[in-house]
């Protein structure tokens, strides 16, 4: 008797899985999904970061060599190899200045038509934000057309290089 019963449950039909409801979700949510993947945007801004090197450069190699410090209280605009070019220090309310800061590098670049590249040095506890605007001064010289309004760009110095800011007094070697 034991053995028949054994049997019976052996010849049972296995149910099948209704998966009619999860393929209609799926028809609806692999569109959404395509057609919404269109709308996000990744912006990514290559930089290059300054390899180490204890070389000394010969005299006649030196050339121009841009570099925005970014203290807590100014912007300090400058040559590696000369020296300090600009002091932009914060205003009254404690904002950097990116007005002259613009100003001095659209100079720079007039003077310099064919150098691109600049590198930013920061201090310590810098806000990123303060990072964004420096980069896109840098990067980007915005004119208003006064005859139609219209936002004139032009480049500036587009491949940036980002470092640590050398000490305050320690000159910009």
């Amino acid at each position: 008797m034991i053995r028949s019963r054994r049997g019976g449950r052996r010849n049972q039909e296995t149910v099948e899985l209704n998966i009619t409801a999860f393929m209609n979700l799926m028809v609806i949510l692999v569109p959404f999904l395509l057609i919404t993947a269109v709308f996000s945007r990744l912006a990514i801004l290559e930089l290059n970061l300054p390899g180490s090197s204890s070389e000394p450069v010969e005299p006649q190699e030196q050339t121009f060599q841009l570099e925005i410090i970014v203290r807590q209280d100014k912007i300090e605009v400058g040559d590696r190899n000369q020296g300090l070019l600009g002091i932009y220090p914060n205003g009254d309310d404690g904002r950097y200045d990116f007005v002259a800061l613009a100003e001095k590098l659209t100079e720079l670049k007039e003077r310099y038509p064919t150098k691109t590249d600049a590198a930013i040095l920061l201090e310590q506890d810098i806000a990123y934000d303060t990072l964004v605007q420096v980069m896109d001064t840098v990067r980007v010289a915005q004119e208003i057309n006064e005859d139609d309004g219209v936002i004139d760009r032009s480049d500036l110095f587009p491949d940036i290089s980002i470092g640590d800011a050398p000490v305050q007094g320690g000159g910009t070697s």
